[in-house]
């Protein structure tokens, strides 16, 4: 398993269960959910006391206006306008007027109460109060206003009456808002009782939609959880496009180059062993049979120099494989093809007695790392001269077409039968076509790592005892996805 130090031992489930993401999602939505609801019951209160209190005014002023407007008619009983006596007006008012609910209508005349009209004979009568009457009797002034009562608060409006000069009597109307209160209040609890069902139904829904939404991450634990070392192919189950989703996506591909990065290591461990395990032995067996003969002594020295030397090219090959993995494995700078090849074919022409050519089609510029692609393609001609005989046609060849540089070394040795084409770039391949060099395996391997660093690719064509092309294709431009290499035909 993989390993994890006791803190990051996972929490009781009760912890979990209170201080937990999903907890603390669910609470932050109830929390945010209750007091929405309690916001929208308290403003819409508001709201409908504010309304009512309006409308209530806009009636009162309704009222004294119509007062107003038939105290400047005429009196249907004598036509004539009425006079100094506001008797007969506030008698045909009251008589014709019709109460809303919880109206009273009060008239004064004299500095004393004349009459009383109300809707409600169970509501107070205004006209008890002895304060209340003395003040409406004598007021000079128009007033408004509100008063408790045992009915419950009151809107009043009281408007004086004058004739030349003198004040004739006055005329009040008073509402009485105790019923509309109460409507709002049942409609306020109406919606107290729906909001606290809203809610309940809420919180249900959030905690069943937290749980939904934390389930990748849920998922994701196990997954990690359960990681071995020897088994990383298990993989969550993704679906959708939000974060979450995207999160999923992450941690598969995370596991992916996780499972090929163990997979390489067991590889590369499985093949070191493998190849070291021979110069090991051999250097071994000589040491141990190694006599007191000079000449055997020299001889045995010469072998297990020999044995070194090629186990300190493997690490130094296996040190580049493992480089080619990180971001400044490459140091590319502008490179011109002519002279960078010409150097190269000089570089090669040193590793064995072969017949060189040099074939270079057209010239360009391209961006790329001098050391490691010249290690490639040495490499490339090393294993052309160590498949062919002294006196063999080697050539080193390089063109740039459509955006890519292009880098072959061709050789007329045994070649490569088709099982081995597919393999030859992989770590410690060789083919079966080969001469049996005594080689790392891994040069090849090396060159498919630079193609890969630089963003292109390495290839082969062989046929068996037709000799071998290999193809290095780089990115003039550094743009590794603008377009795939052209198809190059071998002459």
């Amino acid at each position: 398993m993989i390993g994890r130090s006791r803190q990051e031992q996972p929490k009781p489930a009760a912890i979990r269960a209170v201080r937990g993401v999903r907890a603390r999602l669910f609470a932050y939505s109830v929390v945010l959910l209750a007091v929405g609801i309690a916001v929208t019951v308290f403003t819409g209160r508001q709201i409908l006391m504010v309304r009512l209190d309006s409308r209530i005014g806009d009636s009162l002023v309704q009222e004294v206006r119509e007062f107003r407007s038939l105290a400047d008619g005429i009196d249907p009983r004598t036509g004539r306008p009425f006079g100094r006596q506001p008797q007969p007006l506030f008698d045909l008012y009251l008589k014709r007027n019709v109460l809303e609910e919880g109206e009273q209508l009060l008239t004064f005349l004299h500095g004393k109460l004349y009459r009383v009209k109300d809707t409600n004979p169970d509501d107070f009568l205004l006209s008890s109060r002895a304060n209340l009457v003395r003040r409406w009797s004598t007021l000079t002034e128009p007033q408004s206003g509100g008063l408790d009562t045992p009915s419950g608060p009151v809107r009043y409006l009281a408007v004086p009456m004058w004739y030349s000069g003198t004040k004739a009597g006055t005329f009040v109307v008073a509402k009485f808002t105790a019923r509309e209160r109460d409507e709002i209040a049942d409609a306020v609890r109406t919606a107290g009782l729906v909001g606290a069902v809203v809610l309940l139904i809420g919180t249900a829904v959030a905690y069943l939609a937290a749980g939904r939404l934390l389930h990748p991450l849920r998922e994701l634990t196990e997954t990690a959880r359960g990681l071995e070392s020897s088994d990383l192919t298990r993989r969550i189950e993704v679906s959708g496009d939000d974060e979450l989703a995207e999160l999923g996506r992450t941690f598969n591909g995370m596991l992916d180059r996780l499972e090929v990065a163990f997979s390489s290591q067991r590889d590369l461990i499985r093949d070191v062993s493998h190849e070291l395990r021979t110069p090991i032995t051999i250097v071994r067996g000589h040491l141990e049979l190694m006599g007191d003969d000079a000449a055997e002594r020299r001889e045995t020295l010469k072998l297990v120099t020999d044995e070194l030397d090629r186990m300190a090219r493997l690490v130094d090959d296996l040190l580049t494989l493992a480089r080619a993995e990180r971001p400044d494995f490459l140091q590319p700078e502008p490179l011109r093809l002519a002279d960078f090849t010409h150097e190269v074919y000089s570089k090669a022409t040193s590793l064995g007695d072969r017949r060189w050519t040099l074939h270079l089609q057209r010239d360009g510029s391209l961006d790329a790392d001098p050391q490691r692609l010249t290690q490639a393609l040495v490499n490339l001609a090393d294993n052309a001269v160590k498949q062919t005989e002294d006196g063999a046609e080697i050539e080193i060849g390089a063109d740039v077409e459509d955006g890519w540089a292009c880098f072959w070394v061709s050789d007329g040795g045994p070649g490569l039968v088709e099982t081995d084409r597919g393999e030859v770039f992989e770590r410690f391949a060789r083919g079966d076509g080969g001469k049996g060099y005594a080689g790392t395996g891994l040069g090849l391997a090396i060159v498919k790592a630079v193609a890969d660093a630089h963003g292109g690719r390495a290839e082969v064509d062989s046929e068996p005892g037709a000799g071998a092309c290999f193809t290095v294709w780089i990115p003039s431009t550094g743009q590794a996805e603008e377009a795939a290499p052209p198809e190059r035909i071998l002459v």
